[in-house]
């Protein structure tokens, strides 16, 4: 991954994106700060990637790489091949392309990413 250098003082709320998305149970939010992209996903309770946002991409797993922050709530990963983790609030995480993930309780998930965010819940 290339290095990521700043070249200018930036600050952009992300209660204003610059794009929203939103499939049934999801909110992700996207803010552009020079060539960086940055996302706060939401996710209500009951979400399920393969429930949610594959009805806008269309492919089997989440092809998404994930880089980032847990906030709020808790959500579950599956892996393709079975591996499992759960990510909890204070959690910093990574996850590979090729997984399913849903929230666990009845709490909302909030996850702050920098890496997914200018792709993810994007029609193709």
């Amino acid at each position: 991954m290339p290095a990521i250098t700043v070249n200018a003082l930036e600050s952009k709320s992300f209660n204003e994106p610059d794009e929203k998305r939103r499939p049934p149970k999801t909110e992700v939010d996207v803010v552009s700060l020079g060539d960086t992209t940055l996302g706060r996903f939401t996710f209500e309770p009951g979400w399920r990637w393969s429930e949610t946002v594959k009805t806008v991409v269309h492919t089997e797993s989440c092809q998404n790489n994930h880089l980032g922050v847990c906030t709020a709530g808790t959500l579950a990963v599956e892996m393709e091949d079975g591996t499992r983790t759960t990510i909890h609030a204070g959690d910093a995480y990574s996850i590979p392309a090729g997984h399913d993930a849903w929230v666990e309780n009845d709490e909302t998930f909030v996850g702050y990413e920098i890496m997914s965010a200018a792709t993810y819940a994007k029609p193709a």
